[in-house]
């Protein structure tokens, strides 16, 4: 068959030319994708831009749509076909178009941006919630109870609210809700994730470190005791706000160690690697903000246990992710970059020996903004309303 009869490929239903050849046929969303062949003709835009986005099944309400990770969620949203945003909100951007804060977005049909006071949920199913840890206890719980939630802040990661208020400076307001809440790394949780309500979407570096260390320690294959993890990022992960931290001349041609000995992902981390081991596990992590917009790469240090090896390791991981869509396990000797997953919902990942005898190191790599924060999310909340894991996230890494 020629190239000519594949010029034009539609993945709305309703759209079929004259002269096409109908491929395949679904009938429910979470099987196969519909799609349809045109032979001689150029299908309508309706094809690429349907102007049915009322009409998607799931209406989402985006809060804090002002920031990175809203912005990301709106991007991942363009191209899935279940979900339309149907409400955003943004306090200190109310009234305006998203367009006009992030113009690269000014294609999307989207509602003006209302404080949320003036939210109205009426129309919505589900919310991402994007807002500053603090300030995000209150709105969710003030939420009506149908929706369901993904939370993008840390407000509902910790288990223990004493020990939140110990990191984070202010006591929790919701306990509980706080109890209600599911811990959503989606391949570590994906069960409890299916039957939420509310989910409380995992950090970025916490996100890049749990993926390889916790089937690792479910295995017993590394000690709990000496994990040493050296994790980098890209300025974007300290949000959008004005800072004199973050300036051009503040960031670019050096690199800046930050929350040494007390960064707030600690306990987040430890929570999960603990859980895995079931027992307390205590880690040495440091980040860094690295001169790049994009990326996040976690180098890990761990100890092997008796009688264990690096094939070990490796076979463990490549076990544990074979059939994961979203985390790879590298050909060995091949080192993780972060070009390699920019703008992407992937992590990889790979195992390397140490010079040091009984030692391994373990490199993981991820987008901070997509695995790391809205892609995950979304990755969440098709998994809690039962659509395809995959729908809208299989955006390829962008490179160069």
């Amino acid at each position: 068959m020629s190239t000519a009869t594949f010029n034009s490929i539609c993945f709305n239903q309703g759209y079929l030319r004259k002269g096409a050849v109908k491929i395949s046929k679904v009938k429910n969303r979470g099987q196969r994708v519909k799609f349809y062949v045109g032979e001689a003709s150029v299908l309508s835009t309706k094809c690429m831009q349907s102007s049915e986005k009322n009409k998607k099944e799931v209406r989402i309400g985006l809060l804090g749509a002002s920031g990175y990770t809203g912005a990301e969620i709106v991007r991942l949203l363009a191209n899935h076909p279940y979900f339309g945003i149907t409400l955003m909100t943004a306090d200190r951007k109310a009234g305006q178009s998203m367009g006009s804060v992030f113009p690269h977005l000014i294609t999307q049909d989207l509602p003006t941006m209302v404080s949320v006071k003036d939210a109205d949920f009426s129309s919505v199913d589900a919310v991402f919630c994007c807002l500053p840890h603090g300030t995000t206890q209150e709105i969710i719980k003030g939420l009506p109870c149908h929706l369901k939630i993904v939370d993008l802040s840390a407000d509902f990661r910790l288990r223990d609210i004493a020990e939140y208020e110990e990191w984070y400076g202010q006591p929790h307001s919701a306990s509980e809700l706080q109890k209600e809440a599911v811990y959503g790394l989606t391949e570590i949780s994906r069960e409890d994730v299916k039957n939420a309500r509310l989910v409380a979407n995992p950090g970025c570096y916490p996100t890049s470190i749990q993926l390889p260390l916790v089937p690792l320690i479910k295995a017993k294959l590394i000690e709990h005791r000496n994990i040493i993890i050296d994790s980098k990022s890209g300025v974007s992960g300290a949000g959008r706000g004005a800072k004199e931290a973050n300036l051009y001349s503040e960031i670019a041609e050096g690199i800046y160690s930050y929350g040494v000995t007390k960064h707030r992902h600690v306990p987040e981390i430890e929570q999960g690697l603990s859980d895995a081991a079931q027992s307390k596990i205590n880690v040495s992590f440091t980040p860094h903000l690295m001169p790049m917009i994009r990326g996040m790469q976690s180098t890990i240090y761990v100890e092997l246990s008796q009688g264990v090896t690096i094939e070990d390791l490796y076979q463990q991981l490549r076990k544990s992710y074979e059939d994961e869509e979203f985390v790879k396990l590298l050909d060995k000797g091949v080192v993780p970059r972060t070009h390699n997953v920019r703008g992407s919902n992937y992590c990889f990942m790979n195992v390397f020996p140490d010079r040091i005898p009984g030692r391994a190191i373990i490199i993981s790599v991820i987008d901070n903004l997509v695995k790391g924060a809205s892609g995950q999310a979304l990755q969440n909340l098709n998994v809690m309303l039962g659509y395809p894991e995959n729908t809208g996230l299989l955006y390829q890494p962008l490179f160069p």
